[in-house]
């Protein structure tokens, strides 16, 4: 049974047309979004969503779109069990996260695996906006990596990443720095064979530090949102910005990695340094 179909009873037709089937769930924790026409009808929803699906044990609404430099969101509880910690299971690891206060999407698992299987053994990685580690900790999981550097400015998800390098046990695998990672990584003064930069949006301003935390050889994963159409203007931001920096890059593909609104897309650009 779908979650309309369990609603008919409850709801008007025009109701109905306004329920949103798709949400995002992270751990036992679904987070929905409910149109404001529907307010008073907000609870009914949340309880038929974990009527349908059982595995589910807290609701919580989008209250918002991510704000601040630490990309956090409010949500509203709405049913289950009154929490917004969750633990969240996905390629072998496993990820404590507190979803209003850290930034985590459960819906780029499949992103996170693909990167994970392009790994060549060895590699020293770097892993921008790193969050509570899902990143470095696929990698270390899903790849023969000798060792990834995570750095986070947002303090409560450095402290959860900490937590989940230690539960997953890959401590000796993982560095984990709390910082801006305009600051952290020069200081670091270490070259790395692979850099992500996993925040769309702003990641074109942090590209003078990947520049200079690069090698030739080095993969880097650039990420932005944008329509179809605007593929190849995401990919001169890179080829100019290389330019500027009097550095040598090739594009290597264009990977859809999500939708993100109607037509836009989470865009990766996977590019090397030459």
């Amino acid at each position: 049974m779908k979650l309309k179909e369990l609603l008919k009873d409850k709801l008007s037709e025009k109701e109905l047309e306004l329920v949103r089937s798709s949400f995002d769930v992270v751990g036992s924790i679904a987070i929905v979004e409910i149109d404001v026409k529907l307010k008073k009808k907000e609870k009914i929803i949340a309880s038929a969503l974990m009527q349908l699906n059982p595995h589910i044990k807290t609701v919580l609404k989008k209250s918002g779109i991510h704000y601040g430099v630490y990309r956090r969101q409010k949500l509203s509880y709405l049913a289950g069990v009154k929490t917004k910690i969750s633990e969240h299971k996905e390629s072998g690891i496993r990820l404590l996260v507190d979803v209003e206060k850290c930034y985590f999407s459960s819906r780029l698992s499949t992103e996170r695996l693909r990167i994970a299987q392009l790994i060549k053994p060895d590699e020293k990685i770097l892993v921008m906006f790193s969050g509570v580690s899902p990143y470095p900790l696929v990698f270390a999981r899903n790849s023969k990596a000798e060792i990834i550097y995570g750095v986070e400015l947002n303090p409560v998800a450095h402290k959860f990443a900490e937590k989940n390098v230690l539960a997953n046990k890959f401590f000796n695998k993982i560095r984990l720095i709390r910082g801006d990672v305009r600051k952290v990584v020069p200081l670091m003064g270490l070259k790395f064979d692979r850099i992500l930069m996993p925040m769309p949006k702003t990641a074109e301003e942090f590209l003078p530090v990947v520049f200079k935390a690069s090698k030739k050889g080095t993969v880097v994963h650039f990420y932005d949102f944008g329509k179809e159409e605007e593929f190849d203007s995401i990919k001169d931001t890179i080829l100019s910005a290389c330019k500027t920096a009097k550095k040598k890059c090739k594009i290597l593909r264009v990977v859809k990695a999500g939708a993100y609104s109607p037509g836009v897309f989470r865009v990766c650009v996977d590019f090397q340094m030459l």
